[in-house]
């Protein structure tokens, strides 16, 4: 979701294990060469979403690197299923209020330019859950951890699944 802390625990993991990071937002951005923003607002969310799938696609062909996905790629099956066929998704799972206290000052949320946006915040939590348990793994936000805490939860998740095997420095 939207301020789980997608790009900022995957750049610090990236940086921790040695790999590179890729944000699909960033990349989809250059490509188009204007903000996630004007391209819903031109193209609409259909559109986007079909953009966003290509490019992920196209990450996941790559080297191996850390991915940050935005939160509306992991609905579409097709994304999950390449996710997960050539990588593996861990669900930076966080609460309403957490993530609400993340975005509550952003105005670069299209979704959210809404009447009410934390109950819109809300709304899409809710509605997206069920696509989020499908992720291969889960590790758990909390308001008190930092960055760097954050990354030893998703290190230790990984381990946990058997897919890192050593702690990295």
């Amino acid at each position: 979701m939207m301020g789980a802390g997608k790009s900022a625990v995957g750049m610090a993991l990236s940086k921790r294990l040695g790999v590179m990071f890729r944000d699909s937002d960033a990349e989809i951005e250059q490509a188009a060469a204007c903000s996630i923003a004007e391209i819903f607002a031109r193209d609409g969310e259909t559109f986007f979403r079909a953009r966003e799938a290509e490019v992920i696609a196209r990450l996941l062909r790559e080297a191996p690197a850390i991915i940050s996905t935005g939160g509306g790629a992991y609905l579409r099956p097709e994304t999950r299923d390449l996710i997960s066929g050539h990588g593996v998704a861990v669900w930076l799972r966080a609460d309403i209020e957490l993530l609400w206290s993340r975005v509550k000052h952003k105005d670069t949320r299209p979704l959210l330019r809404t009447e009410n946006p934390k109950q819109t915040l809300a709304d899409l939590l809710t509605a997206r859950t069920p696509s989020y348990e499908m992720a291969d793994l889960v590790a758990d936000c909390r308001p008190d951890y930092s960055i760097e805490a954050m990354v030893d939860v998703v290190i230790d998740v990984l381990k946990d699944a058997g897919i890192l095997t050593e702690t990295p420095v």
